[in-house]
């Protein structure tokens, strides 16, 4: 080895793509995941964003007036980013999708984090073109940046590609778009960034983490040889990022950067209870399983969540086994009927019908139509009913309904409380999302420079045996 030969230095700040820290303002490749309902909240957002990381603010599930709202102070707080409002894909459920890609372009909202998506919908499309630019020394771009979280590799694919003509056509023939913004639009994929979302917190594919990040770092080779982009679509990873040793792992493994998500909701600034982040701060691997899902309930999709101080998971698979074995309420056994009015609903199914007809008489009264003449619908609108507050009593903390809080949460919070205890990090009264973030990435890019150490002293003696 030449003796001028100076060692690298690995810092937290030198870790992944620096283009993907510039185009989002940031001083490192790291971020916070969304979580609907407000989880992550906009103190959180704030918090990661003034210390140079940055956040999405969890818009699932949020009044539209309340995310207005959050916005407006995100963006007084962080004037200049960085911060990323999430959009969660609703197929039962595209005007609020629009309504919400019309505030981001109102209050100029420059990131998005688009999650659940399954296919690319008008609104994000119209989001991601309405931004569109072009330099000489950058080919056509979009001002409007979009990170993609995904799990699957054919939703990857229609993230990586340039958006469908149809698609582009009727925005055009809508006055959404310019006829210059539809040809550019060609030259362009719809996300800058796709986050590989392996096993996680909430709704989860389950993938493992080492086979999907390769796979979808393959496919993004594959598509940007296919479409020659002036510039190249960055990979995230996200599911299971807790510890260094996990970070370190990811960025090895060449993630452009990393997400965390299930960490976050343990600390003192998640929109969630404090009894949610004393349960999460003793959570081992062990004590989470997969439950029914609320928002794809027919269709059997599942969420994890914790299972340890609460019958939720039990309570939600028995009545998903309910709806798959009848036809209505009144086929089902008296004696399950009387468990699920007085241990799970506390209320009769008239009064819950009640709830029902109330909340879709607004958000949806075409299904509201349809579960009128279809008792099986009537059924599972009124399962959901107790599947969507579960989460909502969590956050809200409800003394009442301990047993009955639906908990997301990943396997990856065990492997954290295991990584802080005997610190100060082991009570959560001590966890903020800026330590969090701190102590993975300044750890794992310590994990990085000794472990580059150890290469170049191995390959040293080796040469010197020659």
């Amino acid at each position: 080895m030449d003796k001028g030969y100076t060692k690298p230095m690995i810092t937290a700040k030198s870790l992944g793509s620096d283009a993907f820290k510039n185009d989002y303002k940031t001083e490192y490749a790291y971020y916070a995941g969304s979580m609907a309902n407000g989880i992550s909240s906009v103190e959180m957002v704030i918090a990661l964003g003034k210390a140079g990381y940055m956040c999405g603010y969890g818009a699932g599930g949020v009044a539209i007036d309340e995310v207005e709202q959050a916005i407006d102070e995100i963006k007084q707080a962080l004037p200049k980013g960085p911060y990323l409002i999430n959009l969660l894909h609703s197929q039962n459920d595209q005007a609020r999708e629009e309504a919400l890609v019309t505030l981001f372009l109102e209050k100029s909202v420059r990131a998005i984090e688009a999650s659940a998506f399954i296919e690319i919908s008008p609104a994000i499309v119209r989001y991601r073109l309405a931004g569109l630019k072009k330099s000489d020394d950058l080919g056509v771009y979009s001002e409007n940046k979009v990170i993609a979280k995904i799990s699957r590799e054919e939703v990857a694919r229609k993230f990586m590609s340039p958006p469908e003509p149809q698609i582009v056509a009727e925005l055009l023939a809508k006055g959404l778009i310019t006829n210059q913004q539809a040809e550019w639009a060609k030259e362009i994929s719809v996300a800058d960034d796709i986050t590989a979302e392996a096993d996680s917190g909430g709704h989860t594919d389950g993938q493992p983490f080492i086979s999907l990040l390769p796979l979808i770092i393959s496919v993004r080779d594959d598509i940007q040889r296919q479409f020659g982009y002036s510039q190249k679509i960055r990979v995230g990873a996200a599911g299971g990022i807790s510890t260094a040793i996990a970070a370190a792992g990811a960025f090895q493994m060449g993630a452009d950067y990393v997400v965390t998500g299930s960490v976050n909701q343990g600390c003192i600034e998640a929109g969630t209870s404090d009894y949610v982040k004393e349960m999460l701060a003793h959570v081992t691997m062990a004590d989470v399983v997969l439950a029914p899902s609320a928002d794809m309930f027919e269709l059997g999709a599942k969420v994890q969540v914790i299972k340890k101080g609460t019958m939720f998971p039990m309570n939600a698979q028995k009545l998903y086994d309910l709806y798959g074995r009848y036809g209505s309420i009144d086929e089902i056994p008296d004696k399950d009927k009387k468990a699920i009015e007085t241990r799970m609903f506390r209320h009769d199914f008239a009064t819950v019908w009640g709830f029902v007809e109330k909340y879709f008489s607004k958000a949806d009264s075409k299904l509201l139509e349809r579960a009128n003449a279809n008792q099986k619908l009537k059924m599972a609108l009124m399962f959901r009913w107790y599947l969507g507050n579960s989460s909502r009593w969590a956050i809200s903390g409800e003394d009442v309904r301990k047993m009955d809080m639906q908990i997301w949460c990943g396997k990856s919070m065990g492997a954290f409380n295991r990584w802080v205890s005997n610190t100060e990090l082991e009570l959560w009264s001590n966890r903020t999302v800026v330590k969090v973030a701190d102590k993975i990435i300044n750890e794992a890019a310590a994990i990085m420079m000794e472990s580059y150490h150890k290469f170049t002293r191995t390959t040293s003696k080796e040469n010197e045996a020659k």
